[in-house]
């Protein structure tokens, strides 16, 4: 441990790591500026709407290259590989919503609902049937809930349009 790394006060782990994704993704939108922002002729300079993100992202590179310049460790260790693995673990779950968004207008909001809860209970560790078994209604509840009392319009899957006219038209409006 070096002399500028005890004096550090606060935890190191992670923080290298974190000033690398940060800095490639501040790059990345950087580097995006251009074709998702664009100056609007005859407006002024501080209402374009290029100059605020601009500012924003551009503030993003220089800050996050000057926190990954002044840190005190500038090379990966076991803490910082740890610190990355719980990362990951937050991120699993944006990744299980995601490929529920992505099931939802193939399968329809019941059926994916009632295959993603009960999934999440058993990822979750709660493995009992019974608990299985709560989580299928509480799916359900919350379809019938969101669906019927609070008239949220959901496209219907995909695969209703295999079903009967009268089937597939109630199952559309409903779940």
């Amino acid at each position: 441990m070096t002399e500028e790394e005890r004096r550090f006060k606060w935890p190191i782990r992670g923080q290298l790591l974190f000033a690398v994704v940060f800095v490639v993704a501040a790059v990345l939108l950087l580097s995006q500026l251009g074709n998702e922002t664009k100056w609007a002729k005859g407006t002024k300079f501080f209402a374009q709407p290029r100059f605020w993100p601009a500012v924003a992202v551009i503030g993003m590179v220089l800050f996050g290259g000057l926190h990954l310049w002044k840190l005190p460790r500038k090379r990966f260790v076991k803490p910082d590989f740890v610190e990355w693995r719980i990362w990951f673990f937050a991120i699993e779950w944006v990744l299980w919503f995601l490929v529920y968004v992505t099931v939802v207008p193939v399968l329809g909001y019941l059926p994916t609902t009632l295959i993603f809860v009960p999934l999440m209970v058993w990822r979750i560790g709660y493995r009992s049937r019974r608990m299985l078994w709560i989580s299928a209604g509480f799916a359900m509840a919350v379809v019938v809930l969101f669906k019927t009392f609070l008239q949220v319009r959901i496209p219907g899957g995909a695969i209703y349009e295999y079903l009967p006219g009268a089937l597939r038209s109630f199952l559309i409006l409903n779940f």
